[in-house]
């Protein structure tokens, strides 16, 4: 914390937000972004500073890795950072990093900007400004010594790799009429979630049936936890939200027509455990088989579900 701020009492958080405030009250009194801004500031520049800390975050970013560049070196930079000229008319809500910061002559700072998802430069403009070459700034910045851009995108990829697995293991799991429709659900089409609905009434038209089969279908998240945080993928509720359509006493009737399977008592254990699961209590043949399966076999997330939901109060 520098003396300012410790003088002032301030916080390291409401150094930030003043900074933030700041920042977006510049951003609304600038010109849309050029390249002919960015080269006026870096042809008038003695020293950039690339450092891989976001533009809040540098008081606390001392062992932040960072580039310094003088001279010819500048002018690299700049051709690395030619954007598209206008931007995008949009301010992505994070705060962005690497920093960098432009410095005169005489130490004044001239400018300061944030790289965004290795594919926008904030600064220059009233707005985000998409760079022409994203990734040959990547690798260039990790040519130089600064990997975490490239580290950053090689997770992102990875990333992407692991949900397009997931999904089309999703759509793998659904019952086999429903399967091309599936598809455009995961794929967020517009109306393909009521259109799938509408196909499980019409190929299993009797209740008991079409219900039996979408809770097993709707357990397919339950043992595929997502990961950082992310939540559960909204198609994958899909097969949930269809259930809780059914009228209750034929969803509960169909539950208890005979032994659920494991991958049904899976997806009935989430199913009323949902946030919009409002019926009646379950009759306690049912609370109970889902009692010993998520007690015998089920995840820990399942098994805090069970203690503040259908198992409260179960001492056996």
């Amino acid at each position: 914390m520098s003396d300012e701020t410790a003088k002032s009492g301030a916080s390291s958080d409401e150094t930030a937000m003043s900074d933030e405030t700041a920042m977006f009250d510049a951003l609304m009194r600038a010109d849309p972004p050029t390249n002919a801004a960015i080269e006026s500031v870096l042809a008038d520049a003695a020293e950039v500073c690339v450092i891989e800390a976001d533009p809040w975050g540098l008081e606390a970013a001392d062992g932040a890795a960072r580039l310094t560049l003088r001279g010819a070196r500048i002018a690299e930079l700049a051709r690395m950072l030619a954007i598209v000229d206008g931007g995008t008319g949009d301010v992505c809500l994070c705060p962005g990093w690497p920093t960098i910061i432009v410095s005169g002559a005489d130490g004044a700072e001239l400018a300061r900007w944030s790289l965004h998802h290795q594919q926008w430069l904030r600064g220059p403009g009233s707005c985000d400004a998409e760079l022409r070459d994203g990734e040959a700034l990547t690798d260039w910045l990790a040519d130089h010594g600064l990997t975490g851009s490239r580290e950053a995108q090689e997770a992102v990829a990875r990333d992407r790799i692991r949900w397009a697995e997931r999904r089309a293991a999703w759509v793998r799991a659904a019952p086999a009429p429903l399967a091309t429709v599936a598809e455009a659900v995961s794929q967020r089409e517009d109306g393909a979630e009521e259109r799938m609905a509408a196909l499980a009434v019409e190929v299993f038209p009797v209740a008991r049936t079409r219900i039996r089969t979408l809770v097993a279908w709707a357990g397919f998240s339950v043992r595929r936890p997502a990961e950082d945080g992310d939540g559960t993928p909204w198609h994958e509720l899909a097969p949930q939200r269809m259930l809780l359509a059914e009228e209750r006493d034929e969803l509960i009737a169909a539950l208890l027509s005979e032994p659920l399977t494991a991958a049904q008592l899976d997806g009935t254990a989430e199913l009323v455990t949902s946030l919009k699961w409002q019926r009646a209590p379950m009759p306690e043949p049912l609370r109970g088989a889902l009692i010993a399966h998520v007690s015998s076999t089920g995840t820990e997330p399942m098994k805090f579900r069970m203690r503040h939901g259908y198992g409260a109060g179960r001492t056996d």
